[in-house]
């Protein structure tokens, strides 16, 4: 196919705002029970609404809960695990109503589920059967007092209840739970806890209890901790082997590893199953993640993470621990899960992210090609209009070295003039806990496809490189992160891959602070967009919900004690630093990062002459659901980088309502 030479930025793309803004669906969450598979969709045509689906045999995937309901919950804001499956109940909760409801799981379409327990002010997540099906497990957050929601963990019936209910208190005290779990024969749970300050990849506890019962009420007897008393250890994930063997991550030796832990002994070390430097665990932002799946004969899949990139292995029983070898299946975001079958044919079922396509639920053996039960959207297009992402390793301040991923332009009927280098894109991300992947994002092939570079970048205090990487940030966010950014753009701009004058950071919620601090700073940078970002950290560290709430002593420092150093951090306080163009897109319902630290920014700016817009969403939160919102804010973003490096985009992105007014 003949390519013609066209101004980056201005090629018709494939990638068009329906197809990344309506056509494209979030799946998540995928469980197995007998023959069945399930997972979650987020669809922006349906205002960002989240369906459980169901394919059973393989057969065509059909929705389980009804259109007026959305599974998913807002504990810790960020939710996760919103549903629960055994072999004959479905419990999910409905974030509608903050219900919880209950189907049997071969229900047939258009049953109603029944409610089980609710309530406006209370939120529930963690949801895990009872073994012997006397109850769900559960984590509660109730906001019913001023203040901070109280977390606990709760027994809710397993039988519907018209008038709803609140569930049996079983666990509370600490400022956090999650992940309860009981034991085979149901005699033991276990559950991870910590409080205030810690977040749960800097320190938690591994806690077991015997499950007892009182008068026809469930309770707990004395509580054991098991791992992280008295030490700073980040275990999470806990599964049980047998009725007396659990098995969790954990990072003492500074990696998330697998450990086992013996409850019939009354005081035992964990064993470390697979030392490697290699993460196998990620970051407790939501619940219900699952790294490894426990499998018959005592082995263990495992997703691993090493250097950024990730693989699955499987671990054997050996003589001296277990053998480890790598198996091909796919690019999981989340550990497979076994479907059938035994040995080398045995058959599993996972959310596949590769790097050149969509995100898709399948099924299939290992080294095998998987069969698609649902993609999150039918590209119209070929493997010439996929950018594959390039690891990059790029020297950053102190010696060490930071890690990026590389996305050169892309498109199989257009190539870049002679005499232009590209514009490049580098991509903060969030969290700042979390990482750059090598999943297939329609938010970068958006850019590569018209003619961008991106450079996805992840910088100390990102996972998947070890606890020592991640702490790198400690006490230096708006320092280390911006620095990395900085360094990584001028490695890749001194390659000469692309135009050293045109580069733009962008970032989305603590990725937006990374963004304003480095056009503050340096003179790398032609523009920014910041993403419902961070402006004021003192405003964070008073406002911001109760999971967060002391995150920044470990990023900043303890508040109010080191309220200089907030101050001297916080873009808001550099904005007469700032001479480049900013653009803004927040959304009006963001209890994370709420909207007056963009607008107070945008102030700031304009008493300074910067040029900058602010696009404010109704109806959006931290991160955009709706299709019209996502599609508004690329089209303005694309209209931004426009105006900015001095090129019109191609009439299919260009319409009134997205030109983009930079003010002074």
């Amino acid at each position: 196919m003949m390519q013609h030479a066209r101004p980056c930025g201005t090629w018709p793309s494939p990638v068009t705002v329906g197809l990344a803004a309506g056509k494209t669906v979030t799946l998540s969450s995928v469980s197995v029970v007998g023959n069945s598979v399930f997972w979650l969709e987020r669809r922006p045509a349906e205002g960002g609404r989240t369906a459980l689906v169901c394919s059973c045999d393989g057969d065509a995937p059909r929705d389980v809960t009804p259109p007026d309901m959305d599974v998913a919950t807002k504990v810790h804001e960020y939710g996760g695990k919103a549903y629960t499956l055994s072999d004959s109940s479905l419990v999910f909760s409905n974030h509608r109503d903050n219900g919880v409801y209950l189907l049997p799981v071969n229900a047939p379409s258009g049953k109603k589920p029944q409610l089980v327990a609710g309530g406006a002010a209370l939120r529930y997540a963690s949801l895990a059967i009872d073994p012997l099906n006397r109850a769900v497990f559960g984590v509660r957050e109730d906001h019913r007092a001023e203040g901070e929601p109280r977390s606990t963990l709760v027994a809710l019936p397993l039988s519907p209840d018209s008038r709803g209910g609140e569930g049996t208190v079983l666990v509370s005290g600490a400022d956090f739970y999650s992940t309860p779990v009981a034991a085979p024969d149901g005699s033991l749970l276990a559950w991870i806890e910590w409080d205030h300050p810690a977040m749960p990849w800097t320190s938690t506890r591994l806690c077991v209890a015997p499950i007892l019962y009182a008068d026809g009420r469930m309770e707990l007897g004395p509580k054991r901790v098991l791992a992280g008393l008295n030490i700073n250890e980040s275990v999470t994930e806990p599964q049980w082997a047998d009725p007396q063997t659990l098995i969790a991550v954990s990072d003492r030796s500074g990696w998330w590893n697998l450990c086992r832990f013996s409850v019939a002994l009354p005081a035992s070390e964990p064993e470390a199953l697979c030392p490697m430097e290699a993460e196998t665990g990620q970051p407790h932002w939501v619940f219900g993640q699952s790294s490894y799946t426990l499998l018959p004969h005592n082995r263990i899949l495992a997703l691993s993470v090493r250097e950024g990139q990730s693989q699955t292995l499987m671990l054997t029983p050996a003589k001296n621990g277990f053998s480890v070898r790598s198996v091909s299946l796919g690019q999981p975001d989340q550990c497979p899960l076994r479907l059938g079958g035994a040995g080398e044919q045995e058959i599993y079922a996972w959310l596949n992210q590769p790097a050149d396509g969509p995100a898709a639920v399948v099924i299939g053996r290992a080294d095998k090609t998987p069969r698609i039960l649902k993609a999150a959207a039918t590209l119209p297009f070929g493997s010439r209009d996929i950018a594959l992402p390039q690891p990059v390793r790029f020297p950053i301040p102190g010696g060490d070295k930071g890690y990026a991923f590389f996305y050169a332009p892309a498109n199989a009927h257009y190539t870049i003039p002679d005499n232009e280098l590209p514009p490049m894109i580098v991509t903060a991300h969030g969290g700042p806990t979390a990482r750059a992947s090598e999943a297939f994002l329609l938010k970068v092939q958006w850019w590569t496809s018209r003619g961008f570079a991106v450079l996805d970048v992840n910088y100390s205090g990102s996972t998947g490189f070890g606890r020592a990487y991640r702490e790198r940030l400690d006490g230096k966010w708006g320092v280390r992160d911006v620095a990395d950014c900085v360094a990584a753009a001028r490695y890749i701009a001194g390659t000469g891959k692309v135009d050293p004058k045109r580069i733009a950071i962008r970032g989305a919620s603590a990725g937006g602070l990374t963004v304003l601090v480095g056009l503050a700073t340096s003179d790398v940078f032609a523009a920014g967009v910041s993403l419902y970002g961070v402006t004021d950290l003192r405003a964070l560290a008073q406002e911001t919900h109760k999971f967060e709430a002391r995150y920044l002593d470990s990023l900043v420092g303890p508040w109010p004690d080191a309220e200089a150093v907030y101050r001297e951090r916080s873009p808001l306080f550099m904005a007469d630093r700032i001479r480049c163009p900013v653009l803004f897109l927040q959304g009006l319902d963001d209890r994370v990062v709420p909207p007056e630290q963009a607008r107070a920014m945008v102030l700031a700016l304009r008493e300074n002459a910067a040029p900058c817009a602010l696009y404010e969403f109704p109806g959006e939160g931290h991160g955009f659901r709706g299709e019209a919102t996502i599609g508004q804010a690329l089209l303005l973003e694309l209209d931004f980088y426009g105006q900015v490096f001095g090129f019109v985009p191609a009439e299919q992105d260009r319409t009134p309502a997205t030109h983009v007014h930079l003010e002074p």
